[in-house]
């Protein structure tokens, strides 16, 4: 029996085409493989390769970190002055909507990833081995996330040199950060989707850019109330806004409630529906395009 080895992924793969008796099997002191470990393992050994990946390609993580600065400078310096959000101040409403929607400002490039991935062979390679199809797309949603982390933390760092400080407890802060995690992840899979279905880097290029009026149609940047009417029923129930206004009711602690119409519950509550059935949705679409 014959072992390859993909080069790409760091995964093996057993050639099945060696006749039988050749060698006779030997089943003393073997165990089998457990299916979930071997899912693990595949999706682990990938989301391992893609960050290698983002290492050996430094502007992919300066980029991450940088276009969610530039909008935090630009709304905080050149727009802020001229949004009203009552008694809080712009920059501490600013920066927890930036650091829930940072999924959009890294998507893009996840989209142009998995084409990429798509172009040149590798997913061909993957699924010529015998491992789930859903294990090579969920380590890159874990490899994904992780960038959003990073971006997360310099978007924390650059807000605080800015100006803003976080006002609810420590236990709302750990909460706060874990929810921008769990929408980070979840907002991975329609950028999968995305670069799966686009299958070259300059169509999936073009289609990340496709989710961006979800986030200026929010309450990221502007309070919903100062939109026109017919807007308003669509900017407050869309996932963005729920998902920013938990970090924000979060975030501002008491000072909230000047400019949040329900508490920190209420929002985590709906948030974390949405970001169950945006995975719910594009996974099982990412994982069915995967193994065309």
């Amino acid at each position: 029996m014959t072992t390859t080895l993909d080069t790409t992924s760091g995964l093996t793969a057993t050639d099945p085409t060696t006749r039988r008796g050749t060698h006779p099997p030997t089943t003393i002191g073997t165990r089998p493989a457990r299916p979930g470990a071997t899912f693990a393992a595949a999706a682990l050994a990938y989301a391992g390769r893609t960050i290698r990946q983002f290492v050996r390609t430094p502007q992919l993580i300066v980029v991450n970190g940088t276009v969610s600065v530039m909008f935090l400078l630009i709304f905080r310096y050149v727009f802020g002055g001229a949004i009203g959000t009552g008694p809080v101040r712009y920059v501490d409403f600013l920066i927890p909507g930036l650091a829930a929607s940072g999924a959009f400002f890294g998507g893009t490039g996840a989209a142009v990833g998995v084409a990429s991935d798509v172009e040149s062979g590798t997913y061909d390679r993957l699924r010529s081995l015998p491992i789930s199809r859903a294990a090579v797309l969920v380590g890159r949603s874990i490899a994904d996330t992780a960038l959003g982390g990073w971006g997360l933390v310099v978007t924390i760092a650059v807000g605080y040199a800015v100006g803003f400080r976080f006002g609810g407890s420590a236990a709302d802060a750990v909460l706060a950060v874990v929810l921008c995690i769990v929408f980070s992840a979840a907002f991975t899979w329609p950028f999968i989707w995305m670069g799966l279905v686009a299958g070259n880097e300059q169509a999936a290029n073009g289609m990340g850019f496709l989710a961006f009026p979800l986030v200026f149609v929010s309450s990221l940047y502007v309070p919903v109330e100062s939109m026109p009417g017919w807007m308003q029923g669509f900017a407050q129930h869309q996932p963005v806004t729920l998902m920013v206004d938990a970090v924000r009711a979060l975030s501002l602690g008491d000072d909230g409630a000047a400019i949040l119409t329900h508490d920190a519950g209420w929002y985590v509550v709906r948030a974390v529906l949405w970001s169950l059935a945006i995975a719910a949705v594009f996974l099982p679409l990412a994982v069915r395009r995967f193994a065309r």
